[in-house]
């Protein structure tokens, strides 16, 4: 029985752990419990060869509104919550300098 339990708690700390995980950086928080994060990739031209900067544009689910525009963040694909929203806040990795007036 014991070791059952711990079977358990084995699997979903596994479950909970897959699902691919990028870094972004925080364009948008203007919405309620949602993020839009940018996620920067190089590319190689297949001519050219000359590596070229592409972007995606993600939504994902900042439970606590945390973030802040310019944070970069972590996110993790998840379930769908919504339409659009398949990503979850893992954390902030470092936050955006705030202006002092």
């Amino acid at each position: 029985m014991i070791e059952a339990q711990g079977e358990a708690q084995t699997t979903q700390a596994q479950a909970s752990t897959t699902g691919r995980t990028v870094i972004g950086r925080v364009t948008s928080n203007k919405m309620n419990q949602t993020i839009v994060v940018s996620v920067e990739r190089k590319v190689k031209h297949p001519l050219y060869g000359k590596y070229m900067t592409r972007y995606s544009k993600m939504y994902a689910h900042d439970a606590d509104n945390a973030c802040q525009v310019g944070d970069v963040v972590l996110i993790k694909q998840s379930r769908p919550i919504s339409k659009t929203k398949h990503w979850v806040l893992v954390e902030v990795l470092e936050a955006a300098e705030r202006e002092k007036n």
